[in-house]
């Protein structure tokens, strides 16, 4: 199905990236102007620049949250999912994804009030366990942000290298500069307005490559057509390990075996990445429940629709005898690569395709890896620099830090893409084993947040050990079941889960053993992290909660607190259990009507997000918008009006002068005269 003619040219595909990149550092920049300008924010405040004066409201943080989460392998690597297990693999990826997110309420509601005036998760671990606890978890987060940039780069440079034909290591270059610039001039505030943008064109893309599919496509055109060869492509190529062999079933041995793999790994991607930590703590009290939870909500429906579309029209196509590489299949290599979806959108709406696709996954790529930009960064500013190098760092220089980290990390991770990209690193790979790497730190890092017995032995050790037994768990199942290691074997399902689940589990284990072994002298009662102070940006800056709004915000957050619980607790258990597993028992095959209403509900359920992170962040922000709006046309009417005044009192000079010359002359020519 891969074609080797790209179906742009390489001045398209450079004409896109650089387009889009100058235009949204330039919007952004300018924006980051006008809020200075018009809304008093301070140009100096790191304050400001890391966490938006704590004060970002439930529909922005919503926003963020889901642009944050899908990256590029959202939209790539779910589309290949639902080719590879058909109907099972979107539900497993989308479910297996969205729990994180929820359960992370309870941490961030926890975080804001034990730790009101952190700035990082780090720090609350520095405060907690000292400078070993401390530097075990900077390493382990730094994984984190390596490995999500890295899936990021290669999922995206890949596609744009297939649809246009650009070089691999132009597109790891070109993709994420334009983010670094307004990153670093903007800080959070801007990864928040600029995570608003991309998602609404997310969103808005993926709808209409749903009803291009379901709807108008002359190939496909109807859930009813897409249904029939389906069904053809099951007896064509059966699926191994799915019911009857049939892509309309949830009953898939190796899309559960992905479901297990996808909840570990991204257990570690939310609970040890800053970035979210930087989205809770940048969340005022209010926001941080219904901003998480509703975000998980309204995410879940991009993985689900967009695989549900892409994924399962990539198996349709190749059953159609009217298409034109029919019966030819993608190959691994392609899957693997995440090619599913462009190869579809190709196939569907030629090069119009190609280029909104292309659009896509540039606001994919640059939203997620702002919020990575911004965790590096606070953590090389507040966690390294001001902890280890300069403690009385002032607001300015840790500004001046951080923007050094950005350029410094944007460009490295270029590099790192590039080399990943040559040693035939995919991002599906590292989408598989990224759990494996990271995931032995999410327990100890949640219990430093939510139990006072943890000790500092326990922190500090767990992690590494977890991540010890992980691999070796991993690389020994591949060497027994394969007979030898690489990149191919060592990609297994299987092997992936085991070491998946030994690092997501083995803390269980180590936590509470050397806890009791070593435990601290006597409980912790969590006032090291309250002592966390704000940084002293300036006199001017008055932006910062006062003692009182902070006290108000703790008293709402310990309400919620409970709540919050029990609501993530349903949540998860609805997803992970309820919906898809029954389905699973049941060996149920999709009826045509059933199918239809799995499509159908799949849409409903995007029109929902499209209004809970396009819509709501408008309504609820509209009083600071139209302030802004009204300044700007105050200050643009202004100079219009000292523009005219200056034309008209230069035009009244001119005029005066001009008179003064013509008497000047008169006065000489009558003396000439009389002489």
């Amino acid at each position: 199905m891969a074609s080797t003619n790209p179906p742009l040219t390489q001045a398209d595909g450079y004409g896109i990236l650089i387009t889009l990149g100058t235009i949204f550092a330039m919007g952004m920049v300018g924006t980051t102007i006008c809020l200075r300008r018009y809304k008093g924010e301070e140009k100096n405040s790191s304050e400001s620049f890391s966490t938006a004066d704590r004060k970002v409201k439930t529909g922005l943080i919503a926003s963020a949250v889901v642009s944050s989460w899908t990256w590029a392998a959202t939209l790539l690597h779910s589309s290949s999912v639902a080719y590879s297990y058909g109907v099972s693999g979107p539900l497993w990826y989308a479910t297996g994804a969205t729990v994180q997110i929820i359960l992370f309420c309870i941490i961030a509601i926890e975080l804001k009030r034990r730790a009101p005036f952190a700035h990082t998760f780090l720090e609350v671990v520095n405060a907690r366990y000292g400078q070993a606890g401390h530097l075990v978890f900077i390493v382990f987060c730094l994984c984190t942000n390596i490995l999500v940039t890295s899936m990021l780069l290669t999922g995206g440079a890949a596609v744009v290298h297939y649809l246009s034909g650009i070089h691999i290591v132009a597109a790891c270059f070109l993709l994420p500069l334009g983010t670094i610039i307004y990153t670093m001039v903007g800080g959070i505030k801007a990864t928040f307005l600029t995570d608003y943008v991309h998602t609404m064109v997310v969103l808005i893309i993926i709808l209409i490559f749903a009803f291009v599919t379901y709807s108008t496509s002359p190939l496909l055109g109807s859930p009813s057509k897409v249904y029939d060869l389906l069904v053809n492509a099951s007896r064509m190529h059966p699926v191994e390990g799915n019911a009857q062999g049939s892509y309309l079933t949830m009953r898939s041995t190796e899309g559960a075996i992905f479901f297990i793999v996808n909840i570990i790994g991204n257990f570690g991607t939310v609970f040890v990445d800053n970035g979210y930590y930087n989205k809770a703590i940048a969340a005022s009290p209010v926001s941080a429940l219904p901003g998480y939870v509703l975000g998980g909500i309204a995410w879940l429906a991009v993985p689900f629709l967009c695989s549900t579309t892409m994924g399962l029209a990539a198996i349709a196509l190749e059953s159609n005898p009217s298409f034109p590489t029919y019966p030819d299949r993608m190959s691994s290599d392609d899957v693997s690569a995440g090619l599913t979806l462009p190869l579809v959108a190709v196939a569907l709406l030629g090069k119009t395709g190609a280029i909104i696709t292309m659009i896509m996954i540039f606001m994919a790529v640059t939203s997620a890896m702002s919020a990575q930009l911004i965790a590096v960064s606070s953590i090389v500013s507040y966690d390294v620099y001001r902890t280890y190098i300069n403690r009385a760092a002032t607001g300015k220089k840790l500004i001046l830090v951080s923007h050094i980290s950005v350029v410094t990390f944007g460009i490295a991770m270029s590099a790192w893409s590039v080399g990943l990209y040559y040693i035939d690193i995919s991002m599906g790979y590292l989408y598989m084993m990224m759990g494996i790497i990271i995931s032995s730190a999410v327990i100890p890092g949640a219990l430093t947040i939510l139990w006072n017995r943890q000790s500092k032995w326990a922190v500090c050790l767990s992690p590494p050990l977890g991540f010890l037994c992980a691999m070796i768990v991993w690389l020994v199942s591949t060497k027994v079941q394969y007979g030898w290691i690489n990149i191919q074997t060592s990609s297994s399902n299987f092997s992936m889960l085991i070491g998946n689940l030994v690092a997501l589990f083995s803390p269980i284990l180590f936590v509470p053993v050397i806890s009791l072994i070593k435990p601290d002298p006597i409980p912790y009662n969590f006032a090291s992290m309250r002592a966390i102070t704000l940084v002293d940006d300036s006199v001017d800056n008055t932006r910062n909660p006062t003692f009182e709004e902070t006290e108000r915000g703790i008293t709402i957050l310990t309400k919620n607190l409970k709540f919050a619980r029990i609501l993530a607790f349903l949540l998860t258990i609805c997803l992970t259990v309820i919906w898809p597993w029954p389905m699973y028992g049941s060996s149920y095959i999709f009826t045509k009507p059933f199918f239809t209403t799995w499509v159908v509900c799949g849409i409903v359920w995007m029109l929902f997000s499209f209004c809970v992170v396009g819509i709501y962040p408008l309504v609820e922000n509209h009083k600071v918008i139209m302030t802004v709006c009204k300044k700007i046309y105050i200050d643009l009417a202004k100079s219009r009006q000292r523009i005219a005044i200056n034309s008209v009192g230069h035009a009244a000079h001119h005029g005066h002068m001009s008179r003064l010359a013509t008497t000047s002359f008169d006065k000489r020519h009558t003396n000439d005269v009389q002489s």
